[in-house]
């Protein structure tokens, strides 16, 4: 198995040299690595935070990733704002036989997003690569769960502080709202699983879950990074109903075809969403 020292080792490496690159302000280590949870399949995620009134050169970026890329795939590097407005770029890269992610960080547009998430004003945008959405909170739990491996200018450093503990009114908002998310996404479904229409429904379950995930990590007071892993992730929560993880699951993987089918699983879906609410009104959390 791959050891988290040998990829902190080569991220650092890596990190060094990003560094130098002209309007590059910060470098971290991000992803399941930085969480403690990577594996041999896990890539390593470094992002690349910039001043936007600054960019950095990409020419810079290219050629770096010219000779660090083990099929010299500088070409990879991507412009600033290539994969949407959240998650806004970077480079899929090979280095030394393990996958190695870039991604793009607009320092500005993370101070503002953290600001107003500490607030209690989280937002929600589509995203490609995101199957909810990309959540505003992301970038608060970017930089509390990264590894700066270059930070010059203390930016990371000073974003951390502002990270603990858990913003109350940030841990309000997301319950509140995540609740209502829940049970409207089932409400909204009740007639298509009637009509045994197997896509909309599904669509619906995934949305009402993945709100769910949304109110179990704040009501945890832990951050939420993306989809991937979350489910996993609840299942070892203190304040999660009784095997919430093994019994949504069950549920996802068999949701059932015709409005009978469909109509159980959706029936069944009602009472998670209610065990959530109750778990959440015993901490002193009620819906919108």
């Amino acid at each position: 198995m791959l050891a988290y020292e040998s990829v902190r080792d080569l991220a650092a490496s890596i990190a060094g040299r990003l560094i130098d690159t002209p309007g590059v302000r910060a470098v971290v280590l991000g992803g399941s690595w930085a969480r403690g949870a990577g594996d041999e399949c896990s890539d390593i995620d470094l992002g690349i935070y910039y001043d936007p009134d600054q960019p950095p050169d990409l020419a810079h970026l290219r050629a770096l990733a010219a000779r660090l890329d083990d099929s010299g795939g500088g070409e990879a590097v991507t412009d600033l704002g290539a994969w949407g407005s959240w998650i806004n770029g970077g480079a899929w890269l090979t280095i030394g036989g393990q996958r190695v992610d870039w991604l793009y960080r607009d320092l500005a547009q993370v101070h503002g997003y953290i600001n107003a998430c500490v607030a209690g004003h989280p937002e929600a945008h589509y995203q490609p690569g995101h199957p909810h959405a990309f959540h505003t909170h992301i970038y608060l739990a970017e930089v509390a769960v990264c590894k700066p491996l270059a930070d010059p200018y203390g930016e990371i450093g000073a974003l951390k502080h502002r990270t603990k503990p858990y913003p109350p009114a940030l841990k309000q908002a997301l319950i509140s709202g995540n609740l209502w998310e829940a049970q409207f996404a089932l409400d909204t479904s009740r007639k298509a699983a009637l009509r045994g229409d197997v896509v909309y429904v599904t669509g619906a379950l995934f949305r009402c879950v993945a709100c769910l995930l949304q109110v179990i990590f704040a009501l945890n007071d832990q951050y939420w990074l993306n989809e991937k892993g979350a489910m996993r992730a609840v299942a070892s929560m203190p304040l999660c109903p009784r095997d919430f993880a093994r019994r949504t699951q069950q549920l996802l993987g068999h949701i059932g075809v015709g409005a009978a089918g469909l109509q159980s699983t959706h029936n069944l879906f009602m009472h998670l969403v209610g065990e959530v609410v109750e778990l959440c009104a015993e901490q002193g959390f009620t819906s919108l």
